[in-house]
């Protein structure tokens, strides 16, 4: 029965911090996804499609105002597949 209860207070504080968040997630995925897009992603219609698609997904629940939770997934998978594909373009070099 805890678990429920702090869920929603966790889903208290995202949404009474919504605005702030919401700047900081449009920085740093598009950020992210244009500086992947930059190191090699457009060489490939596969690499480019697999940077485009999670960052569209998070700029367009935001617009959409869709729950917290969906945004911060949307932002993980988004910055995660960034990272890993920037981290093989420097080496692969």
């Amino acid at each position: 029965m805890e678990t429920g209860a702090q869920l929603s207070e966790f889903d208290r504080k995202l949404n009474a911090n919504r605005h702030g968040l919401i700047c900081i997630i449009i920085l740093v995925v598009g950020c992210m996804g244009g500086i992947t897009t930059g190191f090699k992603a457009v060489e490939s219609a596969f690499t480019l499609s697999l940077v485009i698609i999670p960052t569209m997904v998070t700029l367009s629940l935001l617009l959409a105002v869709a729950p917290m939770r969906w945004i911060l997934t949307a932002t993980a998978v988004s910055i995660a597949i960034d990272i890993l594909l920037l981290t093989y373009f420097l080496i692969a070099g």
